[in-house]
C-alpha cells in the first residue's frame, strides 16, 4: 500500500480493513489450487479490495456522483504523466518479499538444527559460505578458527548447501497443492530472485 502511494496510516487501515474482511467474509472459499497459487489470489482479492475502496472514495470525494467543477484543470495531471515512474511495481515487490522471507525460514530452520544439535558455532562460521558472503575468508582460515582441516570444512559447506536446498525443497512443498508443483515453485522462485 505505501508502494501505491498511501500515506502510512491510510495504507495500516486499508490492510486491516482487507484482512478483517477476508476473515469475516467467504473471500477464502473462493480459493481454488487449480486456478493458481494462494498469494496471487490473495494478491488479485487485495487489488480488488482496493479498487472499490478508490472507487467509494472518489464518489465521496467528488460529491457522491453529482455534477462537479474541475478547479485545477489539467496542470495536476500534466504533472503527475512528467513523474518518473517505479520500475519496481507493488506486485513484483511482493512476489520477491515472499521469496526472501521464505528463504530467510529456511535460513532459520537450518540454523535450529545445527543448535540443537550443538554445532551453533559451526553454523555461524559457514552461514557466509552459504549466503555467498564471506567477505574474503578462506576454507582454511575457517578451519584454524574451529580447529579442524580444510578439507573438513569444504565437506562441511557442501553438506550445510545440500541440507539448505532440502529445507527449500520442503517449504515450497509445503506451499503447493500436488508434489508435481514443486519444481515449477522452485523454478518461479528463482525467477523472483533474479528480479
Amino acid at each position: 500500500m505505501r508502494r501505491r502511494g498511501y500515506s502510512p496510516e491510510d495504507a495500516q487501515d486499508l490492510v486491516q480493513e482487507f484482512f478483517a474482511r477476508v476473515l469475516a467474509g467467504q473471500w477464502l472459499n473462493q480459493a481454488d489450487q487449480r486456478r493458481g497459487r494462494f498469494r496471487s489470489f490473495l494478491l488479485a482479492c487485495l487489488n480488488h479490495f482496493v479498487a472499490d475502496q478508490w472507487r467509494k472514495t472518489r464518489m465521496a470525494k467528488r460529491g457522491g456522483g453529482l455534477p462537479h467543477t474541475p478547479l485545477d484543470g489539467p496542470s495536476g495531471e500534466a504533472r503527475y504523466r512528467c513523474e518518473p515512474a517505479n520500475p519496481t511495481d507493488a506486485e513484483r515487490l511482493y512476489e520477491r518479499r515472499w521469496a526472501l522471507i521464505l528463504l530467510d525460514r529456511v535460513l532459520e530452520r537450518l540454523r535450529g538444527e545445527f543448535t540443537a544439535g550443538g554445532k551453533a558455532e559451526l553454523f555461524e562460521q559457514l552461514e557466509p559460505f552459504l549466503l555467498g558472503d564471506h567477505t574474503g575468508r578462506t576454507y582454511a582460515e575457517v578451519a584454524g578458527h574451529l580447529a579442524s582441516t580444510e578439507g573438513a570444512i569444504k565437506m562441511s559447506v557442501l553438506r550445510l548447501r545440500r541440507r539448505y536446498r532440502e529445507l527449500v525443497r520442503e517449504e515450497i512443498a509445503r506451499t503447493v497443492g500436488a508434489p508435481e508443483e514443486i519444481e515449477a515453485e522452485l523454478s518461479y522462485l528463482r525467477s523472483v530472485l533474479r528480479g
